[in-house]
């Protein structure tokens, strides 16, 4: 009872003589320093979307120029080539405004545009060097003129580019992805169909190549061009929709990251401890992710690649769905969900406004591996008998089933079964079934093998040899 207490922000009681409230002073304080967490994440957000909006630049870049500018107002030189004063014209002439404040304001104003104009010429200039795709094609130990002079104009500009660019400074910054032209795709795609197909069947996929050609390509090109212009990547949501989210091929084996214990190496024997070291180094990585800490990704310790892909490593499920499935991403969250043994657990992340230390989470990870209770009945519907429940993916056809297999150091193998109907006459059911016979006759083959001193005939049952 004295957790049920401590959980109690406050509790009043009602007297004849009048109300009696009780604060909790702790709850209070995690309240307070949750709020303060979630104010200084927010803090940290808004400065990290501010130097990577002005990247390649910073904003001690906009005080110089500004200073330049209101500098050149007490000289005779007009590094504005007269803007300032025209600018100082337009402005609306105010009783409280004397003409150096106008002056300062103009200058000001003019030296913010100069700023922001700059800030774009860095960036389309930085775009057009990312553009060169030469080095790609380049032999092992072995480069080029062109790849050279542009290797060291890259080099130079990130350099005089300021500080230490963040996660996400180069993404305003990368060239889009160029709609290739129609006849490379068509040859392309015949060059890669040759080998698997005879004489007859590549001159009917060649027909029908220019078949295309001549119909349909010039449109769908137009408005791939079209999309281009407006769209970074004019492949990506289409890739994520068509591919992945209505894919039913197997998820953990094709898809999603994950994190498996170590094969050879144990360096504890607790399983409590090693997963609350394991949460730990990813709660520890992913404040790094928020905060935009991590160097960008470069191809040969220059060229950055897309950091778009990071964005949902974290708090990021998929819905399933029936046509195509639904991906969830959540801004944040405080707790992570533990299964174990038919159960679902809820474990929290945070106290006191910092994250738990890997005793801590130890501690509670334990705790689950000792809890004995049984699972309730929503737990089990979530997972019911004859569904695999290791892969989240399932079918192509509704009379069909999925088959996926995992396997996990030397002495298991997980296989993950599913189908859209869940009953014990269903095709997934009887092929586990069958699995499961099969892999019970090789581990008896195999005991047999390292035992062959023992009697090939231990005893007879109902009429039956049993081995």
């Amino acid at each position: 009872m004295a957790e049920a207490h401590q959980a109690v922000g406050f509790q009043f009681t009602v007297r004849p003589d009048g109300v009696e409230l009780k604060l909790s002073q702790e709850v209070i304080k995690n309240i307070y320093l949750s709020g303060l967490t979630a104010w200084k994440k927010k803090a940290i957000q808004f400065k990290n979307s501010v130097l990577t909006g002005v990247y390649p630049a910073s904003p001690s870049s906009w005080l110089i120029v500004v200073i330049a500018m209101m500098s050149s107002l007490y000289t005779s030189i007009d590094l504005s080539l007269g803007m300032i004063d025209a600018i100082k014209e337009n402005l609306p002439h105010r009783g409280y405004m004397s003409a150096q404040t106008r002056a300062v304001l103009s200058a000001i104003l003019f030296g913010t545009g100069l700023w922001l104009f700059l800030i774009y010429l860095l960036r389309y200039t930085l775009k057009a060097l990312l553009s060169y795709h030469g080095w790609i094609f380049e032999s092992h130990g072995k480069m080029s003129s062109s790849t050279k002079l542009w290797l060291v104009w890259s080099l130079v500009f990130i350099m005089f580019s300021g500080r230490r660019p963040l996660l996400y400074s180069f993404q305003a910054s990368l060239p889009r992805l160029p709609v290739p032209c129609v006849d490379d795709t068509i040859w392309r795609y015949l060059e890669s169909v040759r080998p698997l197909l005879d004489d007859e069947q590549y001159s009917q996929m060649e027909t029908l190549a220019n078949d295309f050609r001549e119909n349909k390509a010039s449109q769908l090109q137009r408005y791939l061009i079209l999309k281009s212009w407006w769209a970074t990547n004019y492949v990506s949501d289409w890739w994520e929709e068509y591919i992945y989210l209505r894919g039913r091929g197997p998820i953990m084996v094709n898809s999603n990251f994950y994190i498996m214990d170590l094969l050879y190496i144990t360096p504890t024997h607790r399983q409590a401890a090693r997963a609350g070291n394991i949460v730990h180094a990813m709660l520890q990585y992913r404040r790094k992710l928020e905060r935009g800490e991590h160097a960008p990704l470069r191809a040969l310790g220059t060229v950055p690649m897309c950091s778009t892909q990071m964005e949902r490593m974290f708090n990021t499920t998929r819905i399933p769905g029936i046509e195509t499935d639904v991906v969830q991403h959540l801004t944040d969250r405080k707790h992570l969900v533990v299964y174990h043994k038919g159960r679902f657990f809820q474990v929290w992340l945070y106290t006191g406004g910092r994250h738990l230390l890997p005793s801590e989470l130890e501690m509670q990870f334990q705790r689950i591996l000792n809890d004995t209770s049984e699972p309730q009945p929503g737990e089990l519907k979530l997972f019911p008998k004859y569904v695999g429940a290791g892969g989240g993916f399932g079918p192509v056809a509704d009379d069909g089933y999925g088959v996926s297999y995992i396997i996990v150091g030397e002495n298991l193998i997980t296989f993950h079964i599913s189908s859209k109907f869940s009953s014990p006459n269903t095709d997934s059911y009887r092929f586990g079934q069958n699995i499961q016979k099969a892999m019970i006759d090789i581990q008896t083959l195999f005991r047999l093998d390292q035992d062959k001193k023992t009697p090939e005939y231990l005893h007879l049952q109902n009429g039956k040899k049993h081995i």
